[in-house]
């Protein structure tokens, strides 16, 4: 079992920056691919970003590659969302997740575990 718990959002203005923040619990934090999505009012769930075991291997929404990283550190059981340059259109509830499985995936249904959500609000 692993229970997921989002940080950081806020109301931000045009260009930028917010960290968001996951912390698991769980002692096998370390073997779950990690993964971000949002979902913005009156839309389905979009994946952003997920992240492999080793932190090694990583994979982006074509909407936010280059101005959003994603990162784990296994010794705090926390995986990180830094984004960047953010836009209004990045305005959303950002979802962090886990999946038991070996390589990452943009897929929501593969996902095993899912946190309360932290708001993001971007102005222009």
């Amino acid at each position: 079992q692993v229970q997921l718990v989002e940080s950081g959002g806020g109301l931000v203005q045009a260009g930028d920056s917010l960290r968001l923040s996951c912390a698991a619990s769980g002692r096998t934090f370390s073997r779950y691919v990690m993964g971000w999505f949002r979902q913005a009012p009156g839309k389905e769930r979009e994946f952003v970003a997920t992240i492999s075991w080793s932190g090694d291997s990583t994979y982006y929404a074509d909407s936010v590659k280059g101005r959003f990283t994603i990162n784990r550190d296994s010794a705090k059981n926390t995986v990180y969302l830094q984004m960047n340059s953010l836009k209004p259109e990045d305005t959303a509830v950002y979802y962090c997740a886990a999946a038991r499985r070996l390589g990452v995936t943009i897929a929501g249904d593969e996902y095993d575990y899912w946190g309360q959500g932290t708001q993001v609000a971007v102005s222009s």
